[in-house]
Parts: C-alpha cells; structure tokens; sequence
C-alpha cells in the first residue's frame, strides 16, 4: 500500500501578505506568491492583509483658546508593515478606532490652547503633532502613519458669518483710505495747476499792458514828429477817443455779450482818457524805479 500526500495551494496576490498558522498557532508570513500549505501539519493560511495606503477620514469637534467651537477634518494616511503583519493582525482587533482615539486625544488636547486665528496660521503643527503621536504608538501595533493631512477647519455658521463681516469691514475701510488719499491727490495736483495758470495769466496780462504801453508810447512819438505843432497830450487824446470808439464797436458787434451801460459824452470821453493816461505814467514810473 503506497503512502499519499494531500497539499492545499494559495496564491498571495503582490501588495499583500498572508497570515500563516498550525495548529492555531502563528508559524509565518507569506509573502506574495504561490504558497503550499499541508493540512495533515496543521498549516492553513488564516488572513491576508493589505500593505497598501489606506486612508481614514476623521472629524474632531473641540473648542479653541477663545471659545470658539470648530470641527476639523483629518485625514489619517497609513499602511500595514510587511515585516510586522502578524502584530498588526493580532494586536489590534479594529485599528481604526484605535487610530480614531488617538487623534481625537492629540487635538483635544492641543487646539484648546490656540486661538482661532491662530489654529488656521499653525494647522500644520497641530498635524505634526498628531503624526508624532500616532508614529510611536501605532508602530508598536505592526502600522506605519505614512500622511496626516489637516483638511479642512469649519467654525460655527455664526462665527463664520462674523469673521466675513470683520474682513468686509477692514477692506472697506482699507478702500476709503486709498479714496480720501487719491482724492487729496486730486485736490492738491488741482490746486497746483490753478496757482500755476494763475501765475500765467498774470505774466500775459502784464506783458499785454506792457506791450500797449510801448506801443502808445511809439505812436505818440511818431505821430509828433510827423504832423508839427501837436503835443504829446493831444496825440494821446486822439488815441484815446479812437480806442474808445473801437471798443465800444467791438461790444456792439459781439452777440454773446449783454447789455452794458456806460456813460457817454465829450466830458466823459476826456475822463477815460485821463485815467487811461495816469495808468500809462505810473507804469512808466514804476518801470523806471524797477531800472
């Protein structure tokens, strides 16, 4: 009677590794691979486990340093080590609560002493933290913590709705700012043009009366030395009248002007002229005191 032999085959699929008992008994990991187990020694493979990244989403609720009621979303990255798949397989019977506690332990025990501002400034420390924690537990239990990833922080509705508040405000009032600034600009570049135009128009009125004044003065002078036995005053006289006349022309002949009143007569005519001759001689006067 010849001896037989019964063997059962496994394969393990590559990103696995398989937990290997006899008798009940852990004996050895099995790798990725085609695996014969004997069932007459007690061998029987009792559990495969995944050595890829897994991901566990964790939401916190605490209270920070200016109590204010936040929940913070975590996102935990780990993985199973190769080398200590069998502490990962009998240490812990639901390693997600596990790492579930210990992350709600780490924040509750760190966000409290921040203030709001100042969680959303240093999020990343509180992550770290989280991941230091996890890293020297969960080792001991056969997991690596590959990420921690700090993925949102939502403050009450309300405090949401107050902080938008306080931004609109600054921002507004940020805003006024750069307006009353511009519109200061605005006043002092208009104040600066109307001094210099100004400026400007003082100077062509004073050369404009300056160059009436030496025109006078040429015509006068010419006028004398050309028609003998008139004097200076007649020529200027004769002038006179005639610019007289010309402007009232010139204001008759303008239809954008309105009516003017002005007196009108030989008497008055001399007056203007007299003025008009006292305005030329202080000119000249303060000319020559200038000199």
């Amino acid at each position: 009677m010849g001896n037989s032999c019964c063997f059962l085959c496994t394969c393990v699929d590559q990103a696995s590794v398989g937990i290997v008992e006899r008798w009940g008994r852990f004996a050895r990991l099995a790798e990725p691979g085609l695996h014969f187990f004997n069932p007459f020694a007690g061998e029987c493979l009792v559990a495969l486990l995944s050595t890829r990244i897994s991901s566990l989403d964790v939401k916190i609720e605490t209270k920070t340093k200016d109590n204010v009621f936040v929940q913070l979303l975590c996102s935990i990255q780990y993985r199973v080590l190769k080398q200590n798949a069998d502490d990962a397989y009998y240490e812990l019977q639901n390693p997600k609560e596990q790492i579930q506690a210990y992350v709600f332990d780490v924040v509750r025990a760190i966000v409290p002493r921040m203030t709001l501002d100042e969680l959303f400034e240093q999020k990343g420390e509180v992550a770290k933290a989280v991941l230091e924690e996890l890293e020297k537990v969960m080792g001991a239990y056969g997991y690596n913590i590959e990420h921690i990833l700090m993925v949102d922080i939502i403050p009450d509705s309300h405090v949401r709705m107050a902080m938008n508040e306080i931004n609109a405000a600054q921002r507004l009032q940020l805003a006024s700012v750069y307006k009353g600034e511009s519109e200061k600009i605005l006043l002092i570049k208009r104040a600066e043009a109307d001094a210099e135009s100004k400026y400007l128009g003082g100077l062509g009125v004073a050369r404009q009366r300056q160059a009436i004044t030496d025109g006078l003065r040429e015509n006068i002078l010419n006028f004398s030395h050309k028609v003998e036995g008139t004097s200076a005053k007649e020529v200027m006289d004769l002038i006179m009248v005639t610019q007289y006349f010309d402007t009232i022309k010139d204001l008759g002949n303008s239809s954008k002007n309105t009516t003017v009143f002005i007196p009108h007569g030989p008497g008055h005519v001399r007056d203007i002229g007299e003025q008009i001759r006292n305005g030329l001689m202080e000119a000249s006067s303060a000319n020559i005191n200038n000199v």
